[in-house]
């Protein structure tokens, strides 16, 4: 008779972080993206963790929590063992974050064309119609804008009832965000922007998912064109230039010279 090895006895699972180490470091996590995001911290900058520590007043267990999910995020990388770094947004990088987008939004739009509540966006559209003056207007004015394209992401999300596609969408937004911020005082494009998200607004409210989908299409490709026409001015320390006629998306547009 085979003899029977006697099996190990099964382990407790390992216990996550303590809540108020969980605590610390959403803290942590919240502030340093904020101020990446905001350009407070900008490309390039050192972080520290003894520095960042004493300055966030965690200690440095919730704060390396901290950075592991910024840098998940792709919003700071590791600078040769001297600590993390903020990483840049570069035109390459710009580029291929559209690459992506265009593939989740597109698809986003379509779903939601087809599974939304077109009274949530009928109501949506009410308030769009206001977005051209508050592109021109004051700072309030322009968080106002800005709060209305959180609405329409968040219209669509809950629209799409996939969420995969949320989360893939909510990790792009995060680097988008950064971007945003070289075109934040450009006028002409935000008016302009505004009336691409009515039109992608009127083909969901109207259930038609190829509609929606190519007015994504056209919306991005004008949105692609102004970053980077703006990343390479921020480049070269200039002004960007004056924004071309709108030309139509073509087959290679997904890198816009």
């Amino acid at each position: 008779m085979d003899e029977v090895q006697a099996q190990p006895e099964p382990q407790p699972p390992r216990a996550g972080p303590q809540p108020e180490i969980r605590r610390a470091s959403d803290r942590a996590y919240a502030r340093l993206r904020r101020e990446i995001i905001d350009g407070a911290l900008a490309p390039g900058t050192m972080l520290y963790e003894v520095e960042q520590s004493e300055r966030l007043g965690v200690s440095r267990t919730p704060l390396r929590e901290a950075l592991a999910r910024l840098a998940a995020d792709g919003l700071v990388a590791p600078a040769g063992g001297r600590g993390l770094i903020v990483t840049e947004v570069s035109v390459d990088g710009i580029a291929e974050l559209y690459e992506l987008r265009q593939a989740l939004e597109d698809q986003a739009a379509r779903l939601a064309a087809i599974r939304r509540d077109p009274a949530v966006f009928t109501a949506l559209r009410r308030d769009f119609a206001l977005a051209p003056e508050l592109a021109g207007g004051t700072q309030e004015q322009l968080q106002r804008y800005y709060a209305l394209i959180d609405r329409f992401d968040a219209a669509v999300d809950e629209a799409v009832a996939n969420p995969f596609l949320v989360a893939a969408l909510a990790g792009v937004r995060t680097h988008l965000a950064r971007i945003r911020r070289l075109t934040r005082r450009d006028e002409q494009r935000l008016r302009a922007a505004a009336s691409e998200h009515l039109l992608i607004i009127d083909a969901i409210i109207a259930g038609d998912a190829s509609l929606a989908a190519h007015a994504t299409h056209v919306h991005l490709h004008q949105s692609l064109r102004s970053a980077l026409r703006h990343a390479r001015a921020a480049q070269q320390g200039a002004e960007p230039p004056e924004e071309l006629a709108a030309s139509p998306p073509e087959e290679d547009a997904a890198r816009v010279a």
